[in-house]
């Protein structure tokens, strides 16, 4: 052992290990480690730009609260976080931003995405939307702004206008004009990516017969009960990546009636989370990760924060991912909806752009 001590101290000496170059040694091999998991927990763009596989929703959030969730999902780990204007919360948000940034992160380490509310589909309205989302946030540039619905309405600083017989006020701005509108953001630097919210594959089809600059993402409600396989795929021939929003089912959705299917609850799915010693909202998003679609579960509970968060040291097997596709029924949690007289009533299915009215 003396021989072995004094070995170690001439090599130690000739080599000048010390605690400082080991320090610098470990932190070069976390790094490594650290940047290939960061690799296989992020997709690639059309753009060569890696966005995260698992983000956080901010929807349904309210403002005296969301501000909290976003600081505990950065402090959890989170780098990825989905906003939109129609969600009135930006501004926490942003707040929660800008306190985190530089101190746990950087810029370049976030993916921030909005989206782009019904009532600003006219080529001139398109440009002030974003510069106001921009100052919400107080940020320089958006990673990603997504057209939230193919569906527009009339200008309004109402989410939803009404005519005086209580209608809804529609106007009928084709998405390829605002889609044009969106690419001269990316132009001016405002925004790096752009792409779709609740598209179906014909209105995908048209928007990329006249892009000039190719949607990055699409972005619809995907869970077992809805998988869309045949969306996605669609949307990959364009390498358009997918976000799946709604992964657990939207289980808090405000119009969930009773007697709706509740996905957390599935047996299928209890099984398979008990199998692998998760909970079932790990292995929904799991479920997500393993197709290689972003997911973007929401929370204000820090502990179920961190809980969506822990989903990269396992993996489904092939007969788990088969038994969840099973569950495919064509269920759709997230429709457009009114409430009136206590009751939700499903809003503008007679648009001319109503995306729902074909298979995919």
């Amino acid at each position: 052992m003396e021989k072995g001590h004094r070995l170690f101290a001439a090599f130690s000496s000739r080599y000048l290990i010390t605690p400082r170059s080991i320090t610098r040694t470990i932190t070069r091999v976390q790094r490594a480690y650290g940047s290939s998991a960061s690799e296989e927990a992020t997709l690639t763009l059309h753009t060569g730009a890696r966005m995260p596989l698992v983000g956080f929703g901010t929807w349904n959030s309210p403002l005296d609260v969301v501000k909290r969730a976003v600081l505990a999902a950065l402090d959890t780990g989170y780098r990825h976080v989905d906003c939109a204007a129609s969600y009135y919360n930006q501004t926490a948000v942003g707040e929660a931003l800008n306190e985190r940034l530089n101190k746990i992160c950087t810029r370049q380490d976030l993916f921030i995405a909005s989206k782009l509310w019904n009532t600003y589909h006219a080529r001139d309205d398109v440009r002030p939307a974003c510069l106001h989302t921009l100052k919400e946030f107080d940020l320089d540039y958006l990673d990603l702004y997504l057209i939230h619905w193919p569906i527009s309405y009339m200008r309004s600083d109402e989410k939803v206008p009404l005519l005086p017989d209580g209608s809804v006020a529609y106007s009928y701005v084709h998405y390829t004009e605002t889609w044009a509108a969106l690419e001269e953001l990316v132009d001016d630097g405002l925004v790096r990516h752009i792409g779709l919210s609740n598209f179906n594959s014909q209105q995908i089809d048209e928007i990329m017969a006249m892009a000039r600059i190719q949607p990055a993402v699409l972005q619809v409600e995907c869970h077992p009960y809805l998988n869309q396989k045949r969306l996605i795929s669609h949307a990959a021939k364009y390498n358009i990546i997918t976000t799946g929003y709604s992964p657990l089912g939207s289980p808090e959705r405000p119009w969930a009636e009773k007697g709706e299917p509740t996905l957390m609850d599935n047996p299928v799915v209890i099984k398979i989370a008990k199998k692998h010693n998760k909970s079932p909202a790990q292995v929904l998003i799991r479920f997500q990760m393993e197709r290689k679609v972003c997911t973007i579960p929401k929370s204000v509970t820090p502990e179920r924060i961190k809980s969506n968060f822990d989903v990269f040291d396992f993996s489904l097997s092939q007969e788990d991912m088969t038994d969840l596709e099973y569950l495919d029924c064509n269920w759709r949690g997230c429709i457009p909806s009114d409430e009136i007289d206590g009751n939700y009533i499903v809003r503008d299915f007679k648009h001319p752009f109503y995306p729902f009215h074909i298979a995919y």
